[in-house]
């Protein structure tokens, strides 16, 4: 008995040996992954700072307090310390008594009153942030418009007439959206308002042209969603600060100016769904940080510019449903740089299927040996293109889908194998065992 039993037991450790082996060979990526939870790091902006305690020991102003309760505000505790969680409050350090500097009202419910006296208590704001607050149109006392610097209204308010915004001239930031504005044009708005620096009026069913004249602070525009008509004036090419520039969804026509090149610190430019023609000015090779280009959904024409490509920043390119013609002037380095880029819609436009594959679903047609599109362009798949992303796809999408699964565990013929084999140690293990069992 002793004969046997030493080999038997030499055997067992054998087969746990190896079922170790195959354990750790085949699944490491499984215990490589399990990470032990980390203690969460409380970020710069919800993380609280000793300033707000030891700025001042005072507490709000009696009045602003009221004016807090009036408004269905909590003020149980300091709402300068602890600000609620829809309705953020921020305050100066005054002795003896604090004040509200800034003030974010959201989700308002329906009984909400901003009535003038509440609101003249709370003339020290210099931020007034209106979220989801459909109540009636209110009045603002002289105090709170010279001391306001920015206003948001956003889906607040039911509506508004541009002679009510127009008295708030010490904004440097406006923002209207999702708000019925009443006016005959912006011009009304912004007449008077010298210090402006960031604009929005989107969302409005805003009439009228653009206004001929506006400040040159300007960094931000933007005026999408309205029913604005007429050209681009030569006042917004002449902010050369401006950043952003959006007029999106108008009914904005003639040509895009050449002197678009003079806003030479411009990165996002958005003219799509007007009707806008003519041929996209050379004056734009100008502009070297555009990073965004939307000019989809006008009536273009004319080639696309060559010098589109040597736009370095360039990272979204929307040139779809216009009447552009030719060949697509870029290679595939320059499409596969960019996170968007669509020319379908473009019934002259084709691509050099020498240059480009045909893998890429660009939603145009190759050209022939003339420059011309084989055969019309599939509109039902440019339209649907227009609806992802990206206008196309390399064709990568399915090995990236392998290299995934093969994170997620091991490849299927490798367990197969592993079976197999734990099988056969199993068949050995057992035939070894009878034999020395007899």
């Amino acid at each position: 008995m002793k004969r046997t039993t030493a080999p038997l037991a030499h055997v067992f450790i054998l087969v746990l040996f190896l079922f170790l082996f195959l354990f750790l060979f085949l699944f490491p990526t499984n215990v490589t992954s399990i990470s032990l939870p980390q203690p969460p790091t409380p970020s710069p902006a919800t993380s609280p700072t000793p300033k707000s305690k030891s700025t001042s020991s005072s507490t709000l102003d009696p009045k602003q307090v009221i004016a807090l309760e009036s408004l269905n505000i909590p003020t149980s505790k300091d709402p300068c310390a602890q600000p609620s969680f829809h309705n953020a409050t921020m305050c100066d350090s005054s002795i003896p008594f604090r004040h509200l500097i800034s003030l974010r009202l959201a989700n308002c419910s329906s009984y909400v009153s901003l009535s003038f006296t509440a609101l003249k208590s709370l003339s020290t704001l210099h931020s007034l942030q209106l979220l989801n607050c459909p109540v009636a149109p209110i009045r603002f006392p002289p105090e709170l418009i010279s001391s306001l610097r920015s206003f948001t209204c956003i889906n607040s308010l039911r509506k508004v007439s541009g002679v009510w915004l127009s008295q708030l001239q010490n904004l440097t930031d406006l923002t209207v959206s999702n708000v019925q504005v009443k006016a005959s044009g912006p011009y009304v708005i912004l007449g008077h308002m010298n210090k402006l620096k960031s604009l929005t009026i989107s969302h409005a069913n805003l009439t009228g042209s653009l206004p001929g004249h506006l400040h040159s602070n300007l960094t931000y525009i933007d005026f999408s969603a309205n029913q604005l008509k007429g050209t681009i004036p030569p006042s917004i090419t002449m902010l050369d600060s401006l950043e952003i520039l959006n007029l999106s969804t108008n009914a904005l026509a003639g040509e895009i100016p050449a002197s678009i090149g003079d806003l030479i610190s411009l990165k996002n430019l958005s003219l799509a769904s007007n009707s806008f023609s003519g041929s996209i000015p050379d004056s734009i090779s100008a502009l070297p940080g555009l990073v965004h280009m939307d000019l989809s959904s006008n009536q273009l024409n004319g080639t696309i510019p060559k010098f589109i490509s040597q736009m370095k920043n360039l990272r979204y390119l929307n040139l779809a449903n216009n009447n552009l013609r030719g060949v697509v002037p870029f290679n595939v380095t320059f499409m596969k740089r960019l996170t968007v880029f669509k020319v379908g819609g473009n019934s002259n436009l084709c691509y050099n299927h020498s240059v480009v594959s045909s893998k890429l679903k660009l939603g145009i047609s190759p050209c022939d040996k003339y420059g011309m599109p084989v055969s019309p362009s599939p509109a039902k798949d440019s339209s649907a293109d227009d609806s992802s992303d990206s206008d196309y796809d390399d064709g990568d999408e399915e090995g990236s889908t392998h290299k995934k699964e093969h994170h997620h565990g091991p490849n299927k013929v490798v367990l197969g194998v592993a079976i197999a084999l734990s099988s056969i140690l199993f068949l050995i293990f057992f035939l070894i065992c009878s034999k020395c069992c007899r």
